[in-house]
């Protein structure tokens, strides 16, 4: 079934917990540097409810108690050997089930597609080369090495100017507030998962205008907007 005349021309995602059933094994990854570095521990949920943020938003949420600086300079090791593209890091983890193939249905349907994400680029690559074609499909990335981290719109502003698409035209879709507040705070209509780390009133608390199930829900959501 094609899609009706459409609302929006472009489509930004989150990464983990929107495409990417992610969260624990991010906490499962932490818990690991937790332990191996000798830093106060922390429990999964006090984990997972800041991804989406950048590493260094989340490292200082998560140790407030701690120099920013010398948390990150800890990291550092632990977090190459994460990301190692040869393996013996964190096993990538899979997308949510219909989410590649809800994204080929909207590229079929003509729209713009777009990433914004708290990973970092190195981490984002390292998915892309997991999933083979996958980064043929979005015009433009950006994550949150590259830019202002979320909450802050300044990635959704730069996605905006490079593709010369209006907020108004484009639709956020995200797993937790941090999404839905950077759009907001630009203007930029944002739609939640609830197959993420915050739950539905959390989300639209923020801004979204509705949250759905999944990514996989997408196409029909969009039919009926």
């Amino acid at each position: 079934m094609s899609l009706p005349p459409r609302r929006y021309d472009l489509l930004i995602f989150d990464w983990d917990g929107t495409l990417s059933d992610s969260a624990q094994l991010i906490a499962n990854a932490m818990q690991g540097a937790i332990a191996t570095l000798n830093l106060p521990s922390r429990s999964d949920q006090q984990i997972r409810e800041l991804i989406g943020l950048s590493l260094d938003e989340g490292m200082r949420r998560l140790f407030p108690e701690l120099d920013a600086a010398e948390v990150m300079n800890l990291l550092g090791g632990y977090r190459r050997q994460w990301l190692s593209p040869t393996g013996g890091g964190m096993a990538e983890p899979p997308l949510f089930a219909g989410a590649k193939t809800a994204l080929e249905e909207l590229q079929d349907a003509g729209y713009l597609l777009a990433v914004a994400t708290g990973k970092s680029r190195l981490g984002l690559d390292r998915s892309f080369r997991h999933f083979g074609d996958l980064q043929a499909k979005f015009m433009v990335t950006k994550t949150a090495d590259q830019t202002a981290a979320k909450p802050n719109p300044l990635m959704l502003a730069e996605i905006l100017g490079e593709l010369g698409v209006s907020a108004e035209r484009a639709l956020m879709i995200g797993d937790t507030e941090y999404d839905a507040a950077m759009a907001r705070a630009i203007g930029m209509p944002a739609l939640g998962v609830a197959c993420g780390v915050h739950d539905d009133a959390r989300i639209r608390a923020a801004g979204a205008m509705a949250v759905i199930n999944s990514v996989r829900e997408l196409p029909e959501w969009l039919r009926s907007a």
